[in-house]
């Protein structure tokens, strides 16, 4: 028996921990048990069930071990040489017949906490030599990417609440007890919500439910969903009335702070009182509040974000911790420092609209096209049209609006293929399945999650069991799946995408102005890089050429790979520090408060306030111990409050004659479904909330666990004709519904 370090992989908060491993009678080591990690200088001990349960999802008996090949007859096991020569066979006929162009790459939110998929998959997307890329973000958090573009210039400078430090919280659409934090990487949010209380300061959520987090809040507001641009632009209105408007030090540095205190003139808190459905001394009280905090942060997440007006909130957001001084100041909202983002490097500019989608004209944003226009670009024939598809770690037939459409759409193909552990609702479509190896068979570094973290900290764990004779490395199956897209998987040319990933980052180092390395010998930086793998070597030299890396021995004190590996419960460089000027990359430095896609899309807004409002509108959710679809095969995650029902207020209930527990159908512009009504005061009435990820009832999928809980596919209800226009987000929250007894 013995204990190995382990970064949690299974949501943004990262925590640190102890995982006690034995062996089994057949030589393999399980989990026998695990607990939240001491020592660890971000997450001190902290642990959510999902982590305590890391083991059962490790040693899952429905995972898949070996690649799966489809047949008449249905899936056959085969060997790695074998589902490879089959990958190579069906997308070698794709490109023949219609191009590259006819490939199309989906990634799923699990890619965004995987060691080897983040680098990877770049290797496989600039293989694949297509525009047909989709991710889980067009369906989360883009939004707040096409914000921080428009604002800052670049998609990546998203500011997060300095929560240790702030005296005034406000949340909207987020639930950080039962998420773990989104967009803003803080372990163990209970105590540090609770340390905010003890410090007389104040928290308070906007939400149309009182969620576990609105239940510790000093002040709940029920808010209409897809109205929290309104209730913003009341907020910026009452602060500028008041003469609230305090921008503070950085004010020199904001361009078109009274163009956007125009725009929100005529938004007073009794003219958005009835869409929004809040009370105006509530949200003068609000603005009051805010305004008298001595610091303040405002963070608004998923709840926000899948609405028609998404990104228009998360602009708002950034532009209320403006004007009211909290943007990138101690307590307010900071920008985190990653420590493999080197200083040298620019930030990377927001790229958006180069080219549009073929069917609907959708724009492009940082290079992807929104995850709601995939299934039509799969049907409709003609030019360009999608043939092959590679889904990683995804399963968009649950989580993509309009799921269903999608589930008809992937039959279609000439060919598809799955890097996924799990033969679910989408994979069951693949021609070839290639199954990662077990959790703990990885390393964990979160390459992109390190730029959200309310601390600089640095951790690294390598993997706690050894890969099998027979087992590839997920970053050896992308890379295989990279050069079969090159036209070329011989051994060599699969080893050299690895190589490429140190080379590449070492050849661009040392023609870099004031890199630590400029004008070195690549070569003699190459023998010092360490490190058992390509993906740990990369992560050394990422390492030290950050901001607090050694540069190869120009900082002897600095991080290194080998250090991270003497530390494993990680080194902590201490809290944010201001640097608007540093993330600010627009031509002229200035933070742009009013871009003018935003201040023409606010007219839209307009329009919300005396439009009639649908009866019943529908919200999504998500419970402590799920995260999307892919752990609902665990016995112990699912049943309490991990459950697919329709939460509804009691008196809607009582008004359409539905009891608690009989079951409701659901219908919507996209379909219909029927769930069990659970009835529950927390809910805004005429809310109603339907959790996301479930809808295991379709044949063909090995989910045993799951199956025997089904529930019903949520985004079965989600139109995918309706989207955020500056993002082309899909809209989960918000959705007009009709409620029946079933």
């Amino acid at each position: 028996m013995r204990t190995a370090r382990r970064i949690c992989p299974l949501c943004e908060a990262m925590c640190g921990l102890d995982v006690t491993l034995d062996s089994a009678p057949d030589g393999t080591e399980v989990v026998t048990a695990v607990r939240g990690a001491d020592d660890d200088v971000f997450s001190r001990g902290y642990q959510c069930p999902k982590g305590v349960y890391l083991g059962a999802l490790d040693s899952d008996p429905d995972r898949l071990t070996v690649p799966l090949i489809r047949t008449d007859d249905g899936f056959v096991e085969a060997s790695w040489e074998e589902a490879f020569a089959a990958v190579r066979a069906g997308l070698d006929a794709v490109r023949e017949a219609h191009g590259s162009e006819a490939f199309a790459l989906y990634r799923g939110n699990p890619t965004a906490h995987n060691f080897a998929a983040v680098p990877y998959l770049r290797v496989l997307m600039g293989a694949m030599k297509t525009r047909q890329h989709y991710t889980a973000s067009s369906a989360d958090q883009m939004p707040a990417h096409v914000a921080a573009g428009a604002v800052f210039g670049s998609p990546m400078s998203i500011p997060v609440p300095d929560i240790d430090h702030t005296s005034y919280l406000l949340m909207l659409g987020a639930n950080p007890l039962v998420s773990n934090g989104s967009l803003f990487t803080a372990p163990d949010l209970p105590r540090r919500l609770r340390e905010l209380k003890k410090r007389g300061g104040s928290l308070v959520v906007v939400d149309p439910k009182r969620t576990e987090t609105a239940r510790r809040a000093d002040r709940h507001l029920a808010i209409r969903p897809g109205t929290d641009a309104l209730f913003l632009l009341a907020l910026l209105a009452e602060l500028d009335a008041t003469g609230k408007v305090t921008p503070g030090q950085h004010a020199v540095a904001f361009a078109g702070l009274d163009e956007v205190l125009r725009l929100a003139a005529p938004f007073t808190p009794e003219r958005v009182a009835g869409a929004t459905g809040l009370d105006p001394a509530d949200i003068r009280a609000v603005a009051q509040d805010l305004a008298a905090a001595p610091t303040a942060a405002v963070y608004g997440r998923i709840g926000t974000c899948t609405t028609v007006h998404g990104t228009l909130t998360q602009w708002l957001i950034v532009v209320l911790n403006a004007v009211t001084g909290n943007l990138d100041r101690p307590g307010g909202v900071m920008f985190p420092r990653s420590a493999i983002r080197p200083a040298y490097l620019p930030e990377a500019p927001m790229k958006v609209g180069r080219w549009h989608s073929r069917v609907r004209n959708l724009p492009e944003v940082i290079g992807e096209f929104p995850v709601a226009t995939l299934a039509e670009e799969i049907t409709e024939p003609g030019a360009g049209q999608i043939r092959a598809l590679i889904t990683v770690a995804g399963n968009p037939v649950l989580s993509a609006p309009n799921g269903d459409r999608l589930d008809e759409a992937l039959p279609t193909l000439d060919y598809m293929v799955s890097v996924d552990p799990y033969l679910n609702e989408t994979t069951r479509h693949a021609n070839v399945i290639l199954p990662p190896p077990r959790v703990l068979q990885n390393g964990h570094f979160d390459w992109l999650l390190s730029g959200f973290q309310v601390r600089a900290v640095v951790r690294y764990t390598p993997a706690a069991v050894e890969l099998g004779p027979d087992q590839l490395s997920e970053a050896d199956i992308l890379a295989r799946l990279a050069a079969i897209c090159a036209g070329n998987d011989a051994p060599a040319a699969t080893a050299a995408a690895g190589a490429k990933l140190v080379d590449g980052m070492l050849a661009r180092a040392v023609t870099m102005p004031s890199s630590p390395v400029e004008g070195r010998d690549p070569a003699e930086l190459l023998a010092a890089v360490t490190g058992r793998s390509d993906l740990e070597r990369h992560l050394d030299v990422m390492l030290r050429l950050g901001p607090f890396g050694d540069g190869f021995g120009a900082n002897p004190d600095g991080v290194t790979l080998a250090k991270l590996l003497e530390r494993p419960e990680g080194i902590d460089y201490g809290p944010m520090e201001p640097r608007l000027a540093e993330v600010t990359i627009h031509p002229d430095g200035l933070v742009r408060l009013c871009p003018a896609e935003f201040a023409a899309q606010v007219e839209t807004l307009a329009a919300d306030l005396d439009r009639a409002w649908p009866e019943y509108v529908l919200i999504g959710r998500r419970a402590l111990r799920s995260n999307n679809s892919w752990m609902h095969n665990l016995p112990d995650l699912i049943g309490g409050s991990t459950r697919c029902t329709l939460q509804m207020h009691p008196d809607d209930a009582a008004k359409l004659g539905i009891a608690d527990g009989a079951d409701v159908t659901i219908t919507s512009a996209a379909g219909s479904v029927t769930a069990p009504a659970e009835l529950t005061p927390a809910m805004r009435a005429g809310v109603v909330s339907l959790p996301h990820g479930w809808g295991h009832d379709v044949p063909g999928v090995r989910l045993k666990v799951a199956t025997s809980a089904a529930g019903v596919n949520a985004n079965a209800l989600t139109d995918h004709r309706v989207v955020d226009p500056l993002s082309g987000t899909a809209v989960f929250n918000g959705v007009p519904v009709e409620l029946t007894p079933a």
